[in-house]
């Protein structure tokens, strides 16, 4: 009888655990009159087919205040978005493998000033590209090999995109085996001179958790941060029962949203990934809001979540400190790079409110999350869109920093 009783008190501990509250602006100290401008506005622009639907989240002083959803989650089958409903979060992943490599970090697995060569010895002897003209490349030794910290921070010189370009979309290779194959691209630039966005240096830090761990990737990421933080709709692969979640990805065609097809990012998204082999430590995660607040509130809390702790304050003031110094970096005005985090820099970066040293990073569909210190406030912004997002994502990230009460200095 027991052993009966056990499973059932199980699951209700962790629906519970996972249940998100009712939103409660004045305990986040945020205007609800303000915040009750979000949903209009997503709805009006998801009724003029700036995206298809959306779900946005507002957390501040731990509080939840603000939790709603928008529009259309299947527009074909006039399915309204669901506030639990389960998007494909894309790079939204690559500071997850960033919290990974420090947690290894913290347990002197891994040193951020390691040549990855220590770790991943293909990538020993790699080559840099000294010049290219009329199709001749010349290649040269750089002058270091690339660390740990050049590929968080996106100054490795690893290209952008792999070589076999198609990984990203048919998955169809497992991480070891790409990694083998990124090691042996030469390198564009000096290791540390310059900022480049790459894809390969991202999952070759997530071959170096596994490397460093003895767990494949996704393993890694289920037992040392989606379980201890409770984010039980998050996977690398997502699980058959919950396909019917899933919140397909639109793009704009002769003027109308339609369902994206084979050639984006990650395959057909309704097609789910079927046979997948690749782990994809930079765009692989599916998550909901629910799930990446519990994430971003624990970044925000210096490591630690009910009493769990992931990281030590120490590691992320590292990981979110600008490590990029003068270089020109950071997909948005007035940003530069941490470790895995795109960091707000100066004033041109706050014009939607956003504090300087704010933190967070977006997704290929659309997708964004930030946490902003000095605003003691969680973002999460979610939408599946193959097209520009910033008209939609700019207006909730302003509303919800207009809803402050107090003055905050930017």
């Amino acid at each position: 009888m027991i052993l009966r009783i056990l499973p059932a008190l199980l699951l209700s501990a962790l629906a519970l655990f996972s249940a998100p509250p009712t939103p409660d602006p004045a305990k986040a100290g945020m205007d609800a009159a303000t915040l009750q401008r979000i949903a209009p506005r997503m709805k009006e622009l998801a009724a003029r087919q700036v995206m298809s639907g959306a779900v946005t989240l507002v957390m501040r002083k731990g509080a939840l205040a603000h939790f709603e959803s928008a529009g259309f989650q299947d527009i074909e089958a006039n399915r309204p978005m669901q506030k639990d409903a389960i998007f494909q979060i894309m790079s939204m992943t690559k500071p997850f493998t960033g919290v990974a490599i420090m947690m290894l970090v913290e347990e002197g697995k891994v040193r951020l000033s390691d040549p990855v060569e220590m770790h991943l010895p293909e990538f020993r002897g790699q080559w840099m590209i000294a010049s290219e003209s009329n199709g001749v490349r010349t290649l040269k030794m750089p002058a270091r090999p690339i660390t740990v910290r050049d590929l968080m921070s996106h100054t490795s010189g690893l290209p952008a995109a792999p070589s076999i370009a198609d990984i990203m979309v048919r998955m169809n290779r497992t991480l070891a085996d790409a990694c083998l194959i990124y090691s042996q691209q030469p390198l564009e630039f000096e290791p540390g001179s310059r900022w480049k966005y790459s894809n390969t240096g991202l999952a070759t830090l997530g071959r170096i958790v596994e490397v460093a761990s003895g767990l494949s990737y996704e393993k890694f990421l289920e037992a040392r941060i989606f379980q201890p933080l409770g984010m039980t709709d998050s996977h690398i692969f997502l699980p058959a029962e919950k396909h019917s979640r899933l919140a397909p990805v639109y793009t704009l065609k002769d003027g109308r949203l339609v369902k994206a097809g084979a050639n984006i990012l990650a395959g057909d998204p309704l097609q789910f990934r079927k046979g997948a082999l690749y782990s994809g430590p930079e765009h692989s995660i599916y998550s909901t809001a629910w799930d990446l607040a519990q994430f971003y509130q624990m970044m925000l809390n210096h490591g630690t979540l009910n009493g769990k702790r992931l990281l030590s304050p120490s590691s992320v003031a590292t990981m979110t400190a600008l490590h990029t110094g003068d270089l020109k970096a950071g997909h948005n005005p007035g940003t530069g790079f941490g470790l895995t985090w795109e960091v707000t820099r100066d004033n041109t970066g706050t014009l939607t409110g956003q504090s300087i040293g704010a933190f967070g990073h977006g997704g290929a569909f659309g997708t964004y999350g930030w946490i902003d210190p000095r605003k003691d406030l969680v973002g999460v912004f979610l939408i599946q869109l193959t097209g520009d997002p910033k008209p939609a994502r700019d207006a909730f990230v302003g509303i919800a920093n207009a809803s402050i009460l107090e003055a905050v200095a930017p």
